[in-house]
């Protein structure tokens, strides 16, 4: 790894850690460059996660194509790869809806603090069940601070919400499952052999063109992981249920999909999942755990159907452990693990103080995009097929595993010139996108779709892959979001 603005912090043992999680070389490392400088605002190395996260999906596809050919350089911009952790579009004449729920948010118990996520609907109404009192933040925080943290996030839990009491770094460590959590691989890997060969080879200019990709992944990590595979050129389904919506997140994370919705509960929308999964050759899915298992798709039912399936999948909390399979998102990892405690200590607040960004999910995307690719990898190289599993638990110990703010300036927020000069028509209204964070030398991260709404294209329109290239909206004439 070569650094023109070095400031000798975590990214090259993080970034060291994630190609050997990837069973990438570690020679592979030398073949990065880094460039620009400026570092988030934390008591741990944010950006130094970013950077090795995106570089390391950068070196999955410089392996790619040196299968076939020679291997590329490439290149990670810090400020860049700063500023794709935050959002990666800027609104033109529109405006983002706002990111939380009202009631959203951490809050004073009777001993100690506790973050309410309460963006969907069913978690609000579980928290509010729970509380016994009105969807007024006032009125939550009095019905908060008469409770112990740790009680009601149980309560919460078991009611079908989603809630985490703010613990330290020691007392994470001395949970059963945050021991679990050590002991678990940053990428847990699996292979056995194809049962058929694929003539599939990346193309020199657009890596993954002709790769087909389904989408089963909400808010935020999984939506990333399949952002990144369209920018490299794959054809990404993504499904949703009917009603389920993310409309501050959208318009960052749909860039270059087609994106329908299927309910999964109905005979005729499984037979089509079934028939779009049988053609795919990754699946990415970032349900709880046991989602699919109880729709009937679980691990085996999934090799059934497509035997030379790549099954990229993530969680919250891990795989092991008492909380294997709880319900959680980035902000909540953070309150459970330690990172807000750590950062209310480093800023001598009075409250928790969580990461500048929702670093877990965007870094936990982006060695998921790279775990997808090393699947093809193996596939190309090995003859296999590849499971890969993730969880922002497991990230986290990545970041927390290097405590300290990095040196040298601080990063300077966005800038005009961060930004590609083509207007994007998204289905809000016009937008312009950051360059891409990193360059792999002849073949540009390029997205061919701007971003479009959730359920956009009618079921009936992608019965097949080959349809999905065909049907949904598409970037106008001169409007390509094309970000180089």
């Amino acid at each position: 790894m070569h650094d023109r603005h070095a400031d000798h912090d975590a990214l090259p043992t993080i970034l060291a850690e994630a190609l050997a999680a990837l069973a990438l070389p570690p020679e592979a490392g030398d073949r990065l460059t880094v460039t620009g400088t400026g570092s988030l605002p934390s008591c741990f190395p944010v950006t130094a996660l970013a950077t090795a996260s995106i570089g390391a999906a950068g070196l999955a596809v410089s392996e790619l194509l040196g299968l076939s050919g020679r291997a590329r350089a490439v290149t990670v911009d810090r400020h860049l790869a700063s500023a794709w952790f935050g959002t990666s579009v800027r609104p033109c004449g529109w405006t983002l809806p706002a990111a939380w729920d009202p009631i959203a948010g951490d809050y004073r118990a009777a001993d100690g603090w506790i973050r309410l996520h309460t963006n969907a609907p069913r978690h609000r109404a579980a928290a509010l069940a729970v509380l016994d009192c009105p969807g007024e933040r006032e009125a939550v925080a009095a019905a908060v601070a008469r409770a112990a943290a740790e009680d009601l996030e149980g309560a919460i839990l078991r009611a079908g919400g989603c809630a985490a009491a703010m613990r330290g770094p020691d007392d994470w460590e001395g949970l059963d499952q945050g021991r679990a959590v050590r002991a678990e691989p940053l990428v847990a890997v699996a292979e056995w052999p194809v049962q058929h060969r694929s003539s599939w080879r990346p193309d020199p200019a657009r890596p993954l063109a002709g790769i087909r990709v389904l989408d089963l992944t909400r808010i935020l990590a999984g939506p990333v992981a399949t952002r990144v595979l369209a920018g490299l050129g794959a054809d990404v389904l993504r499904i949703d249920p009917p009603g389920w919506d993310e409309p501050s997140l959208a318009p960052d994370v749909t860039l270059g999909k087609v994106c329908t919705r299927l309910d999964l509960r109905q005979v005729d929308d499984r037979r089509h999942f079934e028939t779009l999964l049988a053609e795919a050759d990754i699946l990415v899915h970032g349900y709880r755990p046991d989602a699919l298992e109880r729709l009937g798709y679980g691990a085996a039912r999934r090799r059934a159907l497509n035997p030379d399936l790549i099954d990229v999948a993530l969680c919250a909390y891990g795989w092991t452990g008492p909380w294997a399979g709880r319900r959680g998102f980035d902000s909540l990892v953070q309150m459970a693990t330690g990172i807000a405690a750590a950062g209310q200590r480093w800023k001598q607040a009075d409250r928790p103080v969580p990461l500048p960004v929702q670093a877990l999910d965007h870094a936990t995307g982006y060695l998921m995009a790279a775990a997808a690719v090393r699947g093809l990898i193996a596939r190309q190289r090995d003859g296999h097929a590849v499971t890969a599993r993730l969880s922002l638990a497991r990230t986290a110990r990545l970041l927390t595993d290097h405590p300290g703010s990095a040196p040298g300036p601080a990063f300077g927020g966005y800038r005009d010139a961060d930004y590609a000069p083509e207007i994007e028509d998204t289905a809000w209204g016009p937008a312009l996108r950051l360059h891409a964070p990193v360059r792999i030398d002849g073949a540009p991260l390029r997205w061919d779709r701007p971003a479009c709404d959730l359920g956009t294209t009618e079921a009936a329109q992608v019965r097949h892959f080959g349809s999905a290239r065909l049907s949904g909206s598409k970037a106008a004439p001169g409007s390509r979001s094309a970000i180089n």
